[in-house]
């Protein structure tokens, strides 16, 4: 056989292609070289919904498990039941079906003993999809058996990635609406799209797949996140940054307000409760099939109301934020402090946090919750507030109440930003050694937001006037931060900051009001 098998591949390889963009892939079983010729010569130039034939060619059940196991994604194989034993092929039957698992495969049985396998038993006792003698196998029946079990795994397989994509769907929407920014977001959306595209063998490979998420911020539409070649134009404006056929594109989805589809190109049109623009821009090799086109409008969907959401979240973080920084002004003007303290401190707590590598959802809770830190002053009077001169002991213990008050005032609230407030209103006079105040704390016992707040608001307090005192100029403020390095301040903190003075220093001018 092995002679036979040389001699017949010298005509008809192993492997037999005809020339298309997909092949459709069928092993051929049996033990009969003469079976494998007559099965490639009937099936040259066989075609079905577009795609070509790979054929593969197989002599034994052991070599069918063998040319499986390479060959997972096969459609369909013809399998000789009687081989090097009397049930070889139903063996392989049994391994593709229980060990493999694969219920995708269409089987499709050959025999040329047929009283050695009944039809009947065999179609009952086993899972396959259709059973063929020999001996009546005409040039018709063998096609109309390929096209049948073609357009089944076909089906079969739709059905499959519509399942499979629908669960991703389900598992990147929680994803999607966990995002706490834009570009989070259209990262998520990014990831998402790539992985539902190239879900499947079939599917567009994923490192051939061209795609962005734009979004307008300050009217100007820029690509947010992007994958293939755009990942050079990441920050850039779309409309500068695409070809003229996408540009084309977008002009039509602006100009419809819907997504469209053109060829092998996808472009999402989404507009958020205020009318910002936000697109998804996804080309692969070949055009997405309706099902896949009918995923997409169903993820659509979430994707526009993940963008919806975004835009309600950030519209009440913009506001929590406006009234944050408010009544910190409000603090601020009512105890005689020069304008925009607080805004100084948020922005110099976020720097902080910046060169400390905190994460950037601590950053945007610290840069809000440290405005917070002198909210307890609500509580002390005037007259001690602005007092001119020094503070008697009475009035310096009325003072440091301040922080409590503060605490009491946040405290029991369910919003991070909130708490991380009382967090830092409490502990941003307690000092590195333990000598601060109200409760002694020491090193990391003080939370780090409090930490950075606490050096951040002594410098801003230092370089500017107050009712008690002139600015101080920069060189004592560093003489003082030198002399307080591990005392007062955080070896760390203090070292960052003398590091990035320039940085801090812009900050101060920023906002020198």
């Amino acid at each position: 056989m092995k002679a036979g098998r040389l001699q017949f591949g010298k005509d008809y390889p192993d492997v037999c292609k005809i020339p298309s963009e997909r092949l459709w892939k069928i092993i051929v079983v049996d033990d009969e070289p003469d079976v494998h010729q007559m099965t490639r010569m009937v099936l040259r130039g066989f075609m079905f919904d577009g795609q070509g034939l790979e054929i593969i060619s197989g002599y034994s059940g052991a070599e069918a498990i063998a040319l499986m196991r390479q060959h997972p994604d096969t459609a369909v194989i013809f399998l000789d039941v009687v081989m090097e034993a009397e049930d070889s092929g139903l063996q392989v039957v049994r391994w593709i079906r229980e060990e493999e698992n694969n219920h995708f495969i269409r089987i499709i049985l050959r025999t040329g003993q047929p009283g050695q396998a009944p039809e009947g038993r065999i179609t009952t006792e086993y899972d396959i999809n259709d059973y063929r003698e020999k001996g009546g196998l005409t040039v018709t029946s063998l096609s109309t058996s390929l096209i049948s079990a073609l357009r089944s795994y076909r089906d079969i397989r739709a059905l499959d990635r519509t399942r499979s994509g629908l669960e991703k769907i389900i598992q990147a929407t929680g994803n999607l609406f966990d995002a706490h920014s834009l570009d989070e977001l259209a990262t998520g959306i990014l990831t998402q799209m790539i992985a539902f595209i190239s879900a499947d063998e079939l599917a567009v490979p994923s490192e051939r797949v061209a795609c962005f998420v734009a979004a307008e911020v300050e009217g100007v539409l820029n690509i947010r996140a992007a994958s293939g070649r755009y990942d050079a134009f990441l920050g850039q404006s779309v409309l500068e940054s695409v070809s003229p056929p996408v540009v084309a594109l977008i002009q039509e989805a602006r100009r419809t307000q819907q997504s469209v589809y053109r060829d092998t190109m996808y472009l999402g049109y989404f507009l958020s409760g205020k009318k910002s623009e936000n697109l998804i821009y996804l080309q692969g090799e070949h055009p997405l099939r309706k099902e896949d086109r009918d995923l997409l409008n169903i993820f659509s969907l979430n994707i526009a109301a993940a963008f919806e959401n975004l835009a309600l979240n950030q519209e009440i973080i913009n506001t929590q934020k406006d009234i944050i920084f408010i009544l910190g002004e409000v603090i601020e003007a009512r105890s005689g402090e020069t304008g925009n303290h607080v805004r100084r401190v948020a922005e110099s707590s976020r720097l902080m946090a910046r060169l400390l590598g905190l994460s950037a959802h601590e950053i945007d809770v610290l840069w809000m919750a440290s405005p917070m830190h002198d909210l307890g002053k609500i509580g002390i009077s005037d007259h001690i507030l602005n007092k001119p001169g020094k503070l008697n002991d009475e009035e310096w213990k009325s003072i440091k109440d301040h922080p409590q008050i503060g605490h009491r005032i946040l405290q029991g609230q369910e919003r991070e930003v909130v708490k991380a407030g009382a967090i830092i209103s409490i502990q941003h006079h307690e000092k590195w050694d333990g000598t601060g105040y109200p409760e002694g704390l020491k090193g990391e016992e003080i939370h780090l937001f409090a930490r950075i707040t606490a050096i951040i608001d002594v410098v801003d307090a230092l370089y500017h006037a107050r009712a008690y005192k002139p600015a101080w100029p920069m060189e004592k403020i560093i003489a003082l931060l030198q002399e307080e390095r591990g005392r007062h301040f955080e070896p760390r903190l203090v070292d960052l900051f003398l590091d990035h003075l320039d940085a801090f220093l812009l900050i101060q001018t920023k906002y020198s009001g």
